[in-house]
């Protein structure tokens, strides 16, 4: 009988290590018709030191896919990046691949989320021990005392609004050995503001996509879950007419990477930028005069330098 209840005793403390890695593997819903296309905005400005921003993006709820705004986020650890989720083709139908943070930039569909996200990589800026540097060309930082350099970054690949990775009409990228090396890593699970405000976007039927059209009201956000106030930034185009879509649950993919609450943080991260391509804005940018960044695409005339150095702008300031 002894023998047993430790067996039993070890039985159940496997499976409390084994949660966090079947919730992440668990259930969820794929979608039969895909998302609607990426609307375009303006970044708010970032609020502080140590923020990163993480792109908008479509999820799916019992009514439709609803828009996720865009914000700026304090990563869980310091030496950790953002990896944005996306939806990919797979039998027959759209499955969501959820966005995590870790030392490098993995595989996010070859989706252009802009502000840095330009289909591989990260062009906002790095990690130099324990400082971020932001990349002002790409990025609407107004603050002071923050690390800052300026990079142009050139378009040489179709810059367009698809939100998803294969199937018709899809973007057609595949995972690089980078990318793939990065998938492999220890990822950590998005931080609890971030998934607050995933929930909140998923109550607000302003944000469904067959209330808005494909044109949110709230894009983006300062931080997580302020979605009322004069830094909320709505969209400036909407995408295409959206249809209602047929669901259905399927087994979520298992992540090979798994998911931790600790860092091995302090080291230098620049985002596993091997091999990433290099964009520019596109002609014709609706309100090219606003001095905040869009998603779609830096702007032409960001200096052409790779300086670094601290930011000299009061807070609030715009960009000129």
């Amino acid at each position: 009988m002894r023998i047993l209840s430790l067996v039993r005793c070890f039985s159940l403390a496997l499976l409390i290590l084994a949660i966090p890695a079947v919730s992440f593997a668990g259930v969820f819903v794929s979608v039969t018709i895909a998302p609607p296309v990426l609307p375009v905005y303006a970044q708010p400005a970032c609020p502080g030191d140590g923020y990163i921003w993480t792109p908008g993006y479509w999820a799916y709820g019992p009514d439709g896919y609803y828009w996720v705004p865009g914000t700026w986020v304090m990563p869980p650890a310091v030496g950790l990046l953002w990896t944005p989720g996306y939806w990919g083709w797979g039998n027959s139908a759209y499955v969501w691949h959820a966005g995590y943070w870790g030392p490098h930039i993995g595989f996010y569909g070859g989706v252009n989320y802009g502000f840095g996200y330009f289909g591989t990589g990260y062009e906002g800026g790095y990690w130099r021990g324990r400082q971020f540097f932001y990349n002002r060309s790409v990025n609407n930082v107004t603050i002071t005392n923050v690390h800052i350099y300026n990079k142009t970054v050139i378009n040489n690949v179709t810059v367009n609004r698809v939100s998803y990775n294969g199937g018709p009409g899809g973007i057609r990228a595949y995972a690089t050995h980078e990318q793939e090396s990065a998938a492999r890593e220890r990822h950590f699970e998005p931080t609890p503001l971030q998934r607050q405000h995933e929930h909140a976007a998923g109550g607000n039927r302003a944000l469904l996509a067959s209330e808005n059209r494909g044109r949110p009201a709230i894009a983006a956000t300062p931080r997580p879950g302020e979605f009322q106030g004069p830094k909320v930034v709505p969209a400036r185009s909407s995408g295409a007419p959206y249809g209602h879509a047929e669901n259905h649950s399927v087994p979520r993919p298992q992540n090979s990477a798994r998911y931790d609450e600790h860092s091995a943080a302090g080291q230098e991260r620049h985002g596993g930028r091997a091999a990433q391509p290099e964009h520019n804005s596109p002609n014709g940018s609706p309100h090219a005069n606003d001095s905040r960044p869009e998603n779609a695409g830096p702007h032409e005339n960001a200096p052409q330098q790779g300086n670094e150095g601290h930011s000299d702008r009061g807070h609030g300031q715009e960009r000129h």
